[in-house]
């Protein structure tokens, strides 16, 4: 329970700064109920509303669970409904009896569940459940309020979604709320994994209902977490609209860069290639599917805006090119530093690259440039004996220089007598 304290506590401060705000489309998918792929349990949302922050999903790696709250009861009350209902889970406690504590508070939605406990929801909320039966028969069931629950061991979803005043495609919510839960039952028959399943979701509720702004998502198997790549950076603002580009990546040496500073560039500064665009449900996808050639990167020890999202792409353009070598990965990101496309922090070492090449994961350490630096000083293969023998020539020179200026008129007449 100590791990979600601080994020809760945050929670708490939000609450008082914020009116009622809530994710408006959750969504939890089950593709495999034995825990064994990687890739077979992921929840997430989004809303068209203000303040999406992180909070809006609670995940415990350890248990492979996770919370997503929404509706429109107050917020205090929510807050006391992921409390407990975190609390029970860490006990033990299936996913029905997790989202049941929702129906104690007024307007309020929990959404629970994890690759073995199942899914359930509880409290206000209008659903769909997609249940997927061994023989590919798809059932779909409608609910609104009270608890719905997805057995475990089953494979299907629960998605919940209602537009939010204000949204230009209010009305929208009931239809596409069945298509998507059409669509899933599809995907999941058809054996596309939990984390690709959650990416179209967002793609299709995002494009169709408006209510589009992360959020974000989770790999329940493998715990990865987009964090807070779609969040917003300032309160009373909305998150980044998922339907849109959201970077551009060099597929040739991982060079990217972010929207809205993406438009004024067509190809790589480097080396000219062009540069292809992926939209922020697409790099949902990637940051939460686990792949042959996927790689998870943590980056620590400097905030500098961009960094981590830049030093990702260098580390997954070099992993593919020469695998999980912290001597090959140092290299590419000082490569990197020393060409302008990271900066504000110093070279790194290999012993600064964490690599744990079994569950695909880089860990950076960075060091802070100091003094506002944006790139180190040059680190010349020199000894710096040479170095002061080259400063006392140059001196020299410059001395004779001196000399020949001042004494340029008695010097040509020197030598024209002779």
């Amino acid at each position: 329970m100590k791990k979600f304290l601080i994020p809760l506590a945050i929670m708490f401060i939000v609450t008082l700064l914020l009116s009622s705000v809530s994710a408006t489309m959750n969504v939890i998918v089950i593709t495999d109920p034995t825990g064994q792929d990687p890739n077979g349990a992921a929840g997430g949302s989004m809303s068209y509303a203000d303040n999406m922050f992180q909070s809006t999903f609670l995940m415990s790696k350890d248990k492979q669970f996770v919370v997503l709250s929404g509706g429109e009861g107050d917020a205090n009350a929510r807050l006391l409904a992921i409390v407990n209902s975190i609390s029970a889970l860490e006990k033990g406690a299936t996913a029905s009896i997790g989202a049941a504590v929702a129906s104690s508070y007024t307007g309020i939605r929990l959404l629970v569940g994890g690759p073995t406990i199942g899914a359930a929801v509880g409290g206000s909320f209008d659903v769909y459940m997609v249940v997927v039966d061994d023989d590919g028969t798809i059932k779909m069931t409608p609910y609104s309020g009270g608890l719905a629950i997805l057995p475990p061991g089953k494979k299907g979803a629960i998605i919940h979604l209602r537009n939010t005043q204000g949204n230009p495609q209010y009305g929208t919510a009931t239809a596409v709320r069945r298509e998507t839960a059409i669509n899933i039952g599809r995907m999941i028959r058809d054996g596309y994994s939990a984390t690709y399943i959650v990416g179209k979701v967002f793609e299709e509720v995002s494009k169709d209902s408006g209510e589009k702004h992360g959020g974000g998502a989770v790999n329940l198997v493998s715990g990865i977490s987009t964090g807070d790549m779609f969040t917003p950076p300032d309160m009373n603002s909305t998150g980044f609209p998922m339907d849109s580009p959201y970077v551009k990546v060099c597929p040739s040496d991982g060079w990217s860069i972010g929207y809205p500073s993406a438009e004024n560039y067509g190809s790589c500064p480097n080396d000219g290639t062009p540069l292809k665009t992926i939209y922020a449900y697409e790099a949902l996808t990637s940051a939460i599917t686990v792949s042959s050639d996927s790689v998870s990167v943590s980056v620590y020890g400097s905030e500098q805006p961009g960094l981590a999202e830049t030093t990702t792409e260098v580390v997954k353009a070099s992993v593919k090119r020469y695998g999980y070598d912290p001597n090959a990965i140092a290299g590419s990101i000082n490569r990197g530093i020393n060409n302008g496309l990271i900066v504000g922090v110093n070279y790194v070492e290999p012993k600064d690259i964490n690599v744990k090449k079994g569950s695909k994961a880089v860990g950076v350490y960075f060091t802070t440039l100091p003094s506002g630096r944006s790139s180190p000083a040059w680190n010349l293969p020199v000894n710096p004996f040479v170095l002061d023998i080259l400063g006392s020539i140059q001196t020299v020179i410059g001395v004779i220089l001196v000399l020949l200026v001042l004494f340029r008129s008695r010097l040509l007449k020197s030598f024209q007598e002779k």
